[in-house]
């Protein structure tokens, strides 16, 4: 399959999902009680990190629909942010301007970042108790490299990373990572890793994990296989949810959009599909944050129960998705990380950069709700490989490691 087709399908299939927005109760009389607000008011700091921060994953999902070419891509950006987010806390000078200008952060100290970071996930967390939703880090590090005791602590208070020193040599290394993000999505995302090479000697890790109902459930009984307009024109059949649902739906030149809520309605999922004769592509090439916050401005912001119920078909889905997004990354401006030049000072004094940045997702939508995870694996490697040059006179003793009796013990001057 083409790119061009690749985007056409992917956008189609987030198009149906808009207009399958759906109504906003859980069953037959029950209606969860409405959030009608945040439980405090957002910083400043915490406003603009969210706004860059929105830049940010529309810039990500752009570079890597350009690359992908299959028919979907789904991301966290979220997940993405937040683990090079936890990276940034080890970058230095050049290599710290560069991350921090890709995540959208220029002109914001590590400290605001940070904080914001910290207390917008706090919010997140506790924000509607009928969706379920998780937020995890971690560090893995390879024994016997010595890194700065500062950037754990660092990273620790502000992303409750949990960090953990292993045997990289050990396959119990690679058996504890992939378990971690497996335990972190409930199963969703089994693996992340398949290998530990000789040069890697740090994983940070960032999990995300969603499962909401809908306010308003599909009817099983409703679903059935309905057509399906590819981005090549082709029609296929898909099983489809249909219903008669209260929806959010609004229409601005050559995009429809649509919205349907999860529990409280805090937490909803927004679509937007092109019309007439525009393409996904082109519309993923032109969307910006502020395109976004003017088309989601448009959306009611009352209670959509109270809406009028309309026609909804939503494809019923499940995908895995794994991409690497060194490449995109790069080309939004972070590429000096990935190099043997980057400075990772701030995390260990021996030559550090990014090998990769991968992340793994899940996504199934069907009558019930949606369930989403996401892993973001950021591999540290060293640019200057463990080593042993003896070169110089040494003293050398043979002894018995576990009692520390020395059997021979010497100086070795002159090795000739």
């Amino acid at each position: 399959m083409s790119k061009s087709q690749g985007r056409g399908a992917g956008l189609a299939l987030l198009l149906s999902v808009l207009l399958a927005s759906c109504d906003l109760f859980t069953g037959p009389g029950k209606t969860p009680s409405r959030i009608e607000a945040l439980p405090r008011a957002l910083t400043v700091s915490e406003h603009e990190v969210i706004a860059r921060s929105n830049a940010f994953a529309f810039e990500l999902l752009r570079e890597v629909h350009q690359r992908e070419d299959g028919p979907n891509v789904f991301l966290s950006p979220l997940s993405a942010s937040m683990a090079l987010g936890m990276t940034l806390n080890g970058a230095a000078h050049a290599t710290f301007d560069s991350m921090r200008a890709t995540l959208g952060f220029e002109g914001l100290t590590q400290d605001q970042i940070n904080r914001a970071y910290h207390d917008l996930t706090e919010l997140l967390l506790k924000l509607d108790p009928k969706v379920e939703l998780a937020i995890a880090n971690s560090i893995w590090a390879r024994q016997g490299v010595p890194f700065l005791p500062s950037f754990f602590e660092v990273v620790g208070t502000w992303f409750d990373a949990e960090a953990q020193t292993l045997d990289f040599g050990s396959p119990a290394a690679l058996a504890a990572i992939n378990g971690w993000a497996a335990a972190k999505t409930k199963n969703r995302i089994p693996k992340v890793l398949d290998e530990i090479t000789p040069l890697q000697i740090m994983f940070l890790l960032n999990a995300v994990y969603f499962k909401g109902d809908w306010t308003d459930r599909f009817d099983v009984g409703m679903t059935n296989a309905s057509s399906f307009r590819l981005g090549d024109g082709q029609t296929v059949q898909v099983p489809t949810m249909h219903g008669t649902i209260k929806a959010a739906v609004f229409h601005r030149p050559g995009v429809a959009l649509g919205e349907l809520a999860y529990g409280g309605q805090a937490f909803v999922l927004t679509i937007a599909m092109p019309e007439g004769d525009g393409s996904l592509a082109d519309l993923i090439t032109t969307l910006d944050a502020e395109t976004w916050a003017d088309w989601t401005g448009t959306l009611p912001a009352g209670d959509y129960a109270k809406l009028a119920g309309i026609d909804v078909a939503l494809p019923k889905l499940e995908l895995t998705y794994e991409k690497y997004l060194t490449d995109a990354l790069t080309a939004m401006g972070m590429g000096l990380a990935f190099t043997g030049d980057a400075d990772f000072t701030r995390m260990t004094p021996g030559g550090a950069y990014i090998d990769f940045v991968k992340q793994n997702t899940f996504l199934k939508v069907d009558e019930k709700g949606t369930e989403a995870a996401a892993v973001t694996t950021v591999a540290m490697a060293t640019s200057m490989p463990p080593s042993l040059i003896v070169d110089r006179p040494f003293l050398l003793a043979i002894r018995e490691r576990l009692s520390g009796t020395i059997l021979f013990l010497g100086v070795i001057g002159d090795p000739r």
